[in-house]
């Protein structure tokens, strides 16, 4: 990790390089904190410069030699001063040197803290840019700036830019260079957040997690435990970036280090004004609008670990415990103020309320601050905030992948009710796997209405999961219509309503489903948090199974995706990966649709019952990249992971091995799997689930097999893209070239850029078979599709892509170029009568008539 690979700053290298070799600008100086990458820039711009056109000069200045006179310079000057120089002199001499040295090339001056430079060697510095020298430069900011240095800008001699903090894909790409892999999605989040966008600050906080074990590597994919392990080197960054503090500026620090964010007007009540703008002057905190407030916070998160760290516990305990007097004393206002205070007053050791900490719990569990609401709930359990208390510590661990910890706190606060039942049930069934959980709730007979009620919703989630359809309807109908079920009750039920109307083929209804469950989140959230598994495989279900892309695209930009990640939600984040991962193999994405099913795999490994799902959806997206070896792994992975808890999800596991069956070459095999999974929907009633194995086998060449059962479905499967779906399936069952053709155009448009490129090819092969000139046209629109994708290697679009040598590729390529058979015989040292050959047996190969459609049909072939 010592070193790594440059990543990020396009824009600015571009700048840089720019400013270098144009001779619209004398240069450009680049200005930011310490750590933010301006030295590794500078040096990446200056080397990209070849040395044979331009005299480049590189030097660093520093501490020590700031106060000798060209000193900052030395580095670069000849060796041999003359005696007896004046100032003006030296100053002559030196860029006389340096000009004889270059010759004809111009002059390049690369200068890294230049804000360190001696007078004179800034002073060298400004005369050689007036004297057109080029110079590139990177200084701190907020640090005094030679006079000479800073009149080259202000005098506009050379641009000024100050360099931003990465953004956070930039941060990813830095992560992912760091430990020489990529980085779960989470895990990238929090460490992106955490670095503040420094690079020097990222490297030494995977540095620290790294060699505190707190990273470790799951399916390829790095995983941060969440735990940060502060190593003296990072904490002596920081404190080197905070410097020297007065007893009042501290004052200030440490209380938004302990209470970020802080409303303005209450730092000003518990420090003293002047020392609070002082930190503000000093960089140290930022005031941030917030609607009609004024928030303090840091201005950088890792200040807040590093002073949290060195502050004494019985001063931490004071502070803490004078920030929940603050806000208590405004009347608490805002909507977080209840869990800020019960945090303080937890952390302070004043006044555990478990009343006040149980509330709080809830109010973060509804943000998915896991790690946060874990506490809460764990001190309001210790507190005596008896079993709800203990229902809520066992949620979170669940919600946390900690099942086992989650069954050991509902042990040690026993409840024979039929929270204390269902708590237990989905402790077991949803974090251990176990089916027999469904069992146990059979089992219960409660007496009243609600809480049988409540028992039977569960049950009817888990009968749904193990695929016992019917009991699992029965029970959830039950549900629905019993007057005395709670609002939580129900919307579980209506979950399971929505799953069956979803897989059944029927979107509307089930999207009606989840309007209703989505409008009571906030009073199911509170009684029962497990509606939450229930709600994100239903709404999965019905956006993958419906095809729908915008449904797709909005969950993914809904708030609950981010705060899963964010929050360390792993099943959330988990299932936002896994539709990530169809959004992008339906535009084609393949590349991008295998990197988000591993980030899948690396997020639901913890969580065991769901990971086989991941490694289903990773052998797919392997298998349509023709990536075998990988496909055949994964595909292995899923299988051994794969338990009864999960047997619902048979389509998803049936597809992943049939397309790992014809990536491997096995296509009839493949129509085997793809016919008994149709088979087991159709018996299921999962009718929108038999319509896409059906069209799987539309994709393989066995429209024979399909397209009867799949425009017999027309009047059961609702939603336009299913209608599509079936024209496409009618259209290469009947060799219908123009109907693909006008399928596939429909489908580019909707965004479908695979099935876009496979009916475009179907309609391709037909045309070219017939010698049909409309072959041009499909072919154009082919290309211009997979111009938009990634690499997809499928029965359809492999039938035309016939093998050329390298020679006729060379020929082919030549001739679509509009280079004449002559000149390309030249070239190739070949004869004009062997050029001719090649080009009619690529002809023939292509099913093209002549050099017009050359082009097109070359571009359907991987580069």
């Amino acid at each position: 990790m010592e070193h790594w690979e440059f990543v990020g700053r396009a824009d600015e290298l571009a700048r840089l390089t720019s400013a270098a070799t144009t001779d619209s600008d004398r240069g450009l100086i680049l200005s930011g904190a310490a750590g933010i990458g301006k030295s590794r820039l500078l040096h990446q711009a200056v080397s990209k410069l070849p040395t044979e056109q331009y005299a480049v000069h590189s030097a660093s200045a520093n501490i020590a030699s700031s106060g000798l006179p060209f000193g900052g310079l030395a580095q670069i000057l000849p060796p041999d001063v003359p005696d007896g120089l004046s100032p003006a002199g030296m100053l002559r001499w030196a860029v006389d040197g340096l000009n004889a040295a270059a010759g004809d090339r111009p002059i390049v001056l690369a200068i890294d803290d230049a804000h360190l430079l001696d007078p004179p060697s800034a002073a060298l510095a400004h005369l050689l840019v007036r004297e057109g020298a080029t110079l590139l430069g990177a200084l701190r900011i907020a640090e005094p700036v030679p006079t000479p240095i800073s009149a080259l800008w202000t005098e506009g001699l050379l641009s000024h830019a100050e360099l931003a903090p990465l953004t956070d894909e930039e941060a990813r790409e830095l992560l992912t260079a760091l430990v020489g892999g990529p980085v779960e999605a989470g895990s990238a989040q929090r460490l992106a957040r955490l670095g503040g966008g420094n690079p020097l600050l990222l490297r030494e906080l995977m540095l620290a997690a790294t060699g505190g074990g707190e990273l470790t590597q799951t399916y390829g994919f790095w995983r941060w435990s969440g735990r940060l392990t502060l190593a003296p080197s990072l904490a002596d960054l920081v404190d080197a970036r905070i410097g020297e503090l007065t007893a009042g500026v501290r004052d200030v620090l440490e209380l938004v280090s302990f209470g970020e964010p802080v409303e303005l007007t209450l730092l000003l009540r518990g420090a003293e004004p002047r020392d609070v703008e002082a930190a503000e002057e000093r960089g140290l905190i930022r005031v941030v609008a917030d609607e009609r407030r004024r928030d303090v916070r840091l201005a950088h998160p890792l200040y807040g670990e590093v002073v949290r760290r060195g502050c004494p516990v019985t001063r931490s305990r004071r502070l803490l415990a004078g920030l929940a007097d603050l806000v208590e004393g405004t009347g608490a206002q805002r909507r977080d103020d209840l869990l800020r205070i019960a945090a303080w007053r937890l952390d302070a050791g004043t006044r555990q309320d478990a009343a006040l900490l149980l509330a709080a719990a809830r109010q973060a569990f509804d943000h998915f601050d896991i790690g946060l609401a874990l506490r809460l709930a764990a001190a309001a359990h210790a507190a005596g905030g008896g079993y709800p208390a203990a229902e809520l510590h066992a949620t979170v661990l669940l919600f946390a992948d900690c099942p086992e910890q989650a069954l050991a706190v509902l042990d040690a606060t026993p409840d024979d009710s039929a929270r204390g039942i269902t708590a237990r049930a989905a402790v077991e069934f949803l974090g251990l796997g176990r089916p027999e959980a469904a069992a146990a709730l059979a089992a219960a007979k409660p007496t009243e209405p609600a809480d049988a009620a409540r028992v039977h919703a569960l049950e009817a989630f888990l009968r749904l999961q193990l695929d016992e359809l019917e009991p699992a309807r029965v029970l959830a109908r039950g549900v629905l219509g019993e007057p005395a079920a709670g609002v939580a009750t129900k919307s579980l039920a209506r979950c399971v309503m929505a799953f069956l109307a979803a897989a059944g083929g029927d979107p509307d209804a089930g999207a009606e489903q989840i309007a209703t469950v989505v409008a009571d989140a906030a009073a199911w959230r509170r009684d029962n948090p497990v509606v939450q598994y229930a709600l994100l495989l239903a709404e999965g279900t019905m956006a993958s199974v419906s095809l729908d892309l915008h449904a797709i695209d909005g969950i993914l930009a809904a708030e609950f995706a981010h705060l899963a990640q964010a929050g360390g939600f792993g099943f959330g984040s988990g299932w936002a990966s896994l539709l990530r991962a169809r959004a992008a193999l339906l535009r084609g994405r393949t590349d991008e649709a295998l990197r988000a099913t591993e980030q899948a795999c690396a997020a639901l490994a913890p969580a065991r019952v769901y990971d086989g799902s991941a490694h289903f959806a990773r052998a797919n997206a392997a298998a349509l990249l023709g990536q075998v070896t990988l496909a055949v792994e994964a595909l292995a992975i899923a299988e051994s992971a794969t338990g009864g808890g999960v047997a619902l999800y048979y389509p998803w596991r049936e597809q992943a091995r049939a397309w790992t069956l014809v990536c491997r070459g096995e296509v009839a095999a493949a129509a085997q799997v793809l016919r008994g999974s149709a088979a087991r929907a159709r018996a299921d009633g999962f009718h929108g689930h038999e319509l896409l194995t059906l069209y799987d086998l539309v994709r393989i060449g066995r429209p024979d097999l399909a397209a009867d059962r799949m425009t017999a479905l027309a009047g059961t499967v609702s939603g336009g893209t299913a209608q599509l779906l079936i024209r496409h399936a009618r259209a290469c069952a009947d060799e219908a070239a123009e109907d693909l053709f006008t399928v596939a155009r429909e489908f580019a448009v909707l965004g479908y850029q695979l099935f876009a490129a496979e009916a475009a090819a179907g309609a391709v092969r037909i045309f070219r078979q017939a010698r049909d000139p409309r072959a041009l046209a499909a072919s154009t629109l082919m290309a211009d599709v997979l111009g938009r994708c990634g690499t997809m290697r499928t029965p359809a679009l492999l039938a035309v892509q016939p093998a050329l040598t390298v020679r006729e590729r060379q020929v082919a390529e030549l001739a679509a170029e509009g280079v004449r058979s002559r000149e390309i015989a030249d070239r190739l040292y070949l004869s004009p009568r062997t050029v001719e050959n090649h080009l009619q047996r690529v002809y023939t190969k292509l099913g093209v008539n002549g050099r017009v459609e050359l082009a097109p049909a070359l571009r359907l072939f991987p580069r």
